[in-house]
């Protein structure tokens, strides 16, 4: 069986990155298959830049945070309706 070599090289030229592909044919490799191989490298290597990463970590630590107080800002409102009810039930009851 006829064998085959191809690469990827990604590297960060000015505001973009460039990816290169090569390859070295001896036989017959499924072009598919090559485009797979090289998004798998793109996604290892990461896109952006570190300060590019960076404000995307905070951002989603931002996220969390803000779905966190959201939650218990959710949760402190239910309990606060039901202590409401509560004292509504107990009112009624009050005995005349």
């Amino acid at each position: 069986m006829d064998r085959g070599k191809a690469g990827l090289t990604v590297f960060f030229e000015g505001p973009f990155w460039v990816g290169v592909f090569e390859r070295v044919e001896d036989g017959r490799v499924n072009p598919k298959l090559r485009q797979r191989e090289a998004g798998r490298q793109t996604m290892q290597a990461g896109i952006g830049t570190k300060s590019q990463q960076a404000l995307q970590l905070q951002r989603e630590e931002r996220k969390t945070e803000r779905r966190q107080a959201g939650r218990e800002q959710k949760e402190a409102e239910k309990q606060r309706m039901f202590e409401l009810k509560q004292q509504k039930r107990k009112e009624k009851h009050r005995g005349r």
